[in-house]
């Protein structure tokens, strides 16, 4: 029996963090969060034992956590198969490489200020339309702007393969609705809704609804400018539309995905920022 082995063929922590990789910190903390458990604890000495199968979770997780994956994120991982894993795994990586292209807008812009560049807003042709009624499967998320992007990567794959899984075909293109300020300091909730057509149950924290059909005023983003704080200008140029024409608002704002970060170049059509309105004729 190797070194650190015990009777029953188990590991003791130090030998198991040795194999793995992981620190006796790293240990606790999985314990604890449920994602690594020991495979027996004496009842009287608390010692624990590790088995020897547990080492490639032990080495996945450590791996995920290089990536600086939240433990959250890793549980949910390792409930998947291999190919469920790969596709969720992807998500998430998208979702940080869009965040990391974010944060390098918002350092250029930083960047210019403090060097008192002129740095040009953005030009919005700001429009009305009428939007139909839709259905909508939808998920509630509480972020502020370092979460926001990899929420909605998640949201959006939680819904989409609610959709596949009862075989309903997707009836539109992906939403967010902001139903509070999302800042880098401020937390607000956000609603990512998927439409779709046909019929649909609610399961887990996924909720169905109909969104009525409404006036919308809305303006198109660029990719390049998808990033705080660039897109606030489009934020403004939709309220100042709003104020001039002397409308209301009549609900949350929201930023609808006309195709994949992946799919566009940087100068293409990338999103919309869109509020629904009341009094216009």
């Amino acid at each position: 029996m190797a070194i650190g082995d015990t009777r029953r063929g188990g590991l003791t922590t130090g030998e198991f963090g040795r194999r793995s990789g992981l620190s006796l910190k790293a240990l606790r903390l999985y314990d604890v969060s449920g994602l690594l458990c020991p495979a027996r604890v004496d009842p009287v000495t608390g010692y624990r034992w590790y088995a020897v199968e547990q080492l490639a979770r032990a080495r996945r997780i450590s791996m995920l956590r290089q990536l600086e994956m939240p433990l959250a994120v890793i549980g949910e991982l390792l409930l998947l198969s291999d190919e469920e894993a790969v596709l969720r795994l992807e998500r998430w990586w998208s979702a940080q490489e869009a965040a990391a292209v974010a944060r390098r807008g918002t350092l250029a812009q930083l960047r210019a200020e403090l060097l008192r560049a002129a740095v040009p807003d953005a030009s919005y042709a700001v429009a009305v339309r009428r939007v139909p009624e839709v259905k909508v499967a939808a998920l509630r998320f509480e972020v502020d702007q370092q979460g926001l992007v990899a929420a909605m990567r998640l949201g959006e794959d939680v819904l989409r393969r609610h959709l596949a899984a009862s075989g309903v075909g997707p009836g539109g293109p992906l939403r967010v609705l902001y139903l509070g300020p999302v800042t880098p300091d401020c937390a607000a909730p956000i609603e990512v809704c998927v439409p779709f057509s046909g019929g649909l149950e609610p399961v887990g924290d996924v909720v169905v609804r109909l969104e009525a059909a409404r006036t919308e005023v809305f303006c198109t983003v660029l990719r390049d400018d998808c990033f705080y704080p660039r897109i606030m200008s489009a934020y403004a140029a939709v309220d100042g539309f709003v104020r001039d024409a002397g409308l209301v608002a009549a609900g949350p704002v929201r930023e609808v995905y006309l195709a994949d970060w992946d799919a566009v170049a940087g100068d293409a059509p990338y999103a919309e920022v869109a509020v629904p309105v009341e009094g216009w004729s």
